[in-house]
């Protein structure tokens, strides 16, 4: 990776590590789309790299208000979507790929939005598995049905059971992905030289967690989700035009 894509990319990881480790959610809504405009052939390796030890970092930093029921019933659906993120991603273009980015980014963002409030039962969890399971397998992008069936929750039980959930749909996709071909070292290589920015992203929330507005950062992420997404639509669609 030249200097001139490292800043930029480590600084996106800074941010959305943080931002990941104080609220539970935003790393793969913030860095995804900022991939998809600067190197979309680093996509969706490269993310769920780089979101494997952030997870399993602040799923161990908060495991005691960890819901264990659910993110079972969650891990269950994320099973069986990962298998449709490997279909989706060996099947499209690089194009498609980014369109699927772009439109995944701005669906994802206008669902936090306005979804209206529920109480979540084991067919809310599994469903959010499911899908979380296809999007970022597929893309890199999954918090958002998490966020959605644990915005009334906790922010611990929130950050600590999205977090596990993450961490073992991410092994799974790796190792979907990796037998599909998928996984190459040049692209691993990549994920680690962004690790450091990570660190320091996540170590930096363990301040910030407990004194954050939840709410300001969440409209803050789902702001730059819907812009990032929108430019990676109109840069795909004009490409294609070329």
């Amino acid at each position: 990776m030249n200097w001139i894509l490292l800043l930029p990319m480590s600084l996106v990881v800074l941010v959305a590590a943080f931002v990941q480790g104080s609220v539970g959610v935003g790393f793969g809504l913030i860095v995804a789309p900022v991939i998809g405009l600067l190197a979309p052939q680093w996509l969706p390796v490269t993310v769920l790299i780089l979101m494997l030890p952030l997870n399993a970092y602040v799923c161990w930093r908060e495991h005691p208000e960890l819901d264990r029921g659910g993110a079972t019933w969650v891990t269950a659906g994320r099973v069986i979507g990962a298998f449709g993120g490997v279909w989706i991603i060996t099947r499209i273009s690089a194009h498609d790929l980014s369109l699927l980015i772009g439109v995944a980014t701005i669906l994802a963002a206008l669902a936090t939005i306005y979804a209206p409030a529920f109480t979540p039962g084991r067919k809310a969890f599994m469903t959010a598995g499911l899908i979380t399971g296809v999007t970022e397998t597929a893309t890199g992008i999954g918090g958002p049905p998490l966020a959605l069936v644990y915005q009334y929750h906790p922010g611990p039980a929130l950050r600590s059971t999205i977090a596990l959930c993450f961490a073992v749909g991410e092994v799974i996709s790796l190792g979907l992905l990796s037998a599909s071909g998928r996984v190459t070292a040049h692209l691993a290589l990549q994920a680690i030289t962004l690790i450091p920015a990570m660190v320091v992203g996540v170590m930096a929330s363990r301040f910030a967690r407990h004194r954050l507005d939840d709410r300001v950062m969440r409209s803050c992420v789902l702001g730059f989700a819907l812009i990032s997404g929108v430019l990676i639509l109109i840069q795909t669609l004009f490409s294609g035009s070329m």
